[in-house]
């Protein structure tokens, strides 16, 4: 009856997980596209100047503020439906976690275009970010153990295999953000996992111990008995 009583506890809180991942990416698509409808406004003029300009040692703010900028709607319209639905598996398990993941990503998706972009180039969009929830949600479930995790990971990177080709060197777009948050995504996955205290040992090492007070409790009482001349 323990069982039967907790499923439906369990299913609530994922539940409860999900409609809170659902509408934390509701929130960062609507501030992404409301900071797009002002960007092109103002002729694209907030892309180059808080873009990531490569090794521009005088502005690395970049690297906080490119993820939510774009350089056309063509470009916003190409990475909105791949973040939603990244972001949205990366979340579900845990909001605290993905926030967590998320700073991983930027960071080193963003270090790594600062380092290693053509010099003179700027770099703004959220696929860094993108790529790097991509490669949490293909990993986490191998990293966790979950087979629903796994098999969920699986589907993805077969629907979107043709995503892999992006982390290829291509003129004109920032393969080395795609390629820097697709390895912070997989070594999220890594640090983010669920821990297991020694696969069980604790619990096999306090079963033996009640084994040895059950023993040494019916030698007592043997003995006893004994003494009694029972």
């Amino acid at each position: 009856m323990g069982s039967e009583n907790e499923r439906p506890v369990d299913a609530e809180a994922v539940l409860a997980e999900a409609a809170r991942a659902f509408w934390v990416m509701v929130g960062v698509l609507a501030v992404i596209w409301v900071v797009q409808v002002i960007n092109w406004a103002d002729g694209y003029r907030l892309s180059v100047g808080y873009g990531i300009h490569a090794r521009d040692f005088g502005d690395v703010t970049g690297v906080l503020t490119a993820p939510f900028l774009h350089l056309s709607w063509g470009h916003i319209e190409g990475n909105s439906g791949p973040l939603f639905i990244f972001g949205f598996l990366a979340a579900f398990r845990g909001v605290k976690k993905f926030l967590t993941l998320t700073v991983l990503i930027v960071l080193v998706s963003g270090i790594g275009a600062w380092l290693t972009s053509a010099p003179g180039s700027v770099t703004a969009g959220a696929s860094g970010v993108v790529f790097g929830y991509f490669g949490y949600v293909i990993v986490r479930g191998f990293f966790d153990r979950h087979r629903i995790d796994i098999a969920v990971g699986l589907v993805m990177a077969l629907c979107f295999a043709y995503q892999f080709t992006v982390l290829l060197p291509h003129r004109g777009i920032s393969w080395q953000g795609h390629l820097f948050g697709f390895v912070a995504g997989i070594a999220g996955g890594w640090f983010l996992r669920e821990r297991r205290r020694g696969g069980g040992k604790p619990e096999l090492t306090r079963g033996a111990a009640v084994q040895t007070s059950s023993a040494d409790t019916r030698a007592d009482l043997l003995k006893q008995i004994d003494d009694m001349g029972i």
